[in-house]
C-alpha cells in the first residue's frame, strides 16, 4: 500500500478527540474520500497525513515508511496538497507558482521549465498562454488549475485535496472534477479527497470512508454505500443525492403523461 494510518488519534487540550482510532488503507492509483458532516474529523485526519497537524498517537506509513521518521518540510515537498483556497502567490507568475517546488527540491532551471510546461498543458492551460501571467489575470478555475499542477509538479505519488472544488461555480466543478479524475488515473495517483457533499464523494471515489464524531462510521464503494448503508445515519447521507435525482426528474416529466421533455418537444 502507498499509504497506510494505523490507530491514529487527535486530542487537543481540552480533552477533545478530534479524530479517534482511524485505520485507513490506500493503495496505488486509488482515489479515497474521506466523507462526513463538517467537525467529524476528515480535515483533521488529512492534515495529520502530511504533518501539517502532529497526531496525539497512531503510526502515518507513507510509502512504507514511518512519517514520523521523515523530517516534516520534505515529507509535504513529497506529497500534493490542494485546498479550496488555492494560495496562489500573487506575486510570482503562474510558470514561478507551479516551479516553486521543483526549485526547492534542487532541480535545475531546464528540467522545472520541462516539468512546468508539460504540467500546465496537462490542466489544459497552455504555457505560450499562460506560464506569465499573475494569478490576478486568472479565473478562480484557471486559478485551481495552476493549484493542482503545482501540487503535481515534484512528482508525488499521493495527492492530498481538501474541498479543492467547493469554491467553484457549478459549471467549472463539473470540468475540473472529471478532468482531475483523468489525471489521477492517468498518473497513477494515490488521492484522498475530503468532502462533505455526497454527490462529488458518490461520482469521484474508488472507496468512501465516512467519518462521525471523529471515527469511521463505514467503509466501501460507492455502490455498496447506496445499495448497504450501516445504520440509519449512512442511509440519510446516501438519500439526500437520491432524493435531488428524484426531484429532477420530476422536474422533466410533463404534467399528467408523466412522459419526459426535452427541448420543448
Amino acid at each position: 500500500m502507498v499509504l497506510k494510518l494505523d490507530n491514529l488519534c487527535k486530542t487537543y487540550d481540552n480533552d477533545v478527540v478530534a479524530v479517534d482510532k482511524v485505520n485507513l488503507v490506500a493503495r496505488a492509483g486509488e482515489l479515497v474520500v474521506l466523507l462526513g458532516e463538517s467537525g467529524c474529523g476528515k480535515t483533521t485526519t488529512l492534515k495529520m497525513i502530511n504533518r501539517l497537524i502532529e497526531p496525539s498517537s497512531g503510526t502515518i506509513f507513507v510509502n512504507g515508511r514511518n512519517a514520523q521518521s521523515i523530517d516534516a518540510v520534505s515529507l509535504r515537498r513529497s506529497i500534493g496538497y490542494v485546498f479550496q483556497g488555492i494560495g496562489l502567490f500573487p506575486h510570482l507568475t503562474v510558470g514561478e507558482n507551479v516551479g516553486v517546488t521543483p526549485q526547492l527540491l534542487g532541480w535545475d532551471r531546464q528540467r522545472t521549465d520541462a516539468q512546468v510546461d508539460r504540467l500546465l498543458e496537462l490542466v489544459h492551460l497552455p504555457p505560450d498562454q499562460f506560464k506569465h501571467r499573475l494569478p490576478e489575470e486568472l479565473s478562480g478555475g484557471q486559478q485551481q488549475r495552476v493549484g493542482f499542477a503545482r501540487a503535481l509538479a515534484g512528482g508525488p505519488s499521493i495527492m492530498l485535496l481538501d474541498e479543492p472544488f467547493g469554491a467553484l461555480d457549478p459549471l467549472t466543478r463539473d470540468a475540473l472534477q472529471k478532468e482531475f479524475k483523468q489525471i489521477q488515473k492517468d498518473l497513477n495517483l494515490t488521492a484522498v479527497l475530503v468532502t462533505h457533499d455526497m454527490t462529488e464523494a458518490l461520482l469521484l471515489a474508488d472507496r468512501i470512508i465516512v467519518m462521525r464524531y471523529g471515527r469511521i462510521v463505514q467503509e466501501g464503494s460507492p455502490r455498496d454505500l447506496l445499495t448497504s448503508p450501516k445504520d440509519a445515519y449512512i442511509s440519510s447521507l446516501m438519500s439526500t443525492p437520491l432524493r435531488q435525482v428524484e426531484r429532477l426528474e420530476h422536474l422533466l416529466k410533463k404534467p399528467g403523461d408523466g412522459r419526459t421533455s426535452f427541448h420543448g418537444d
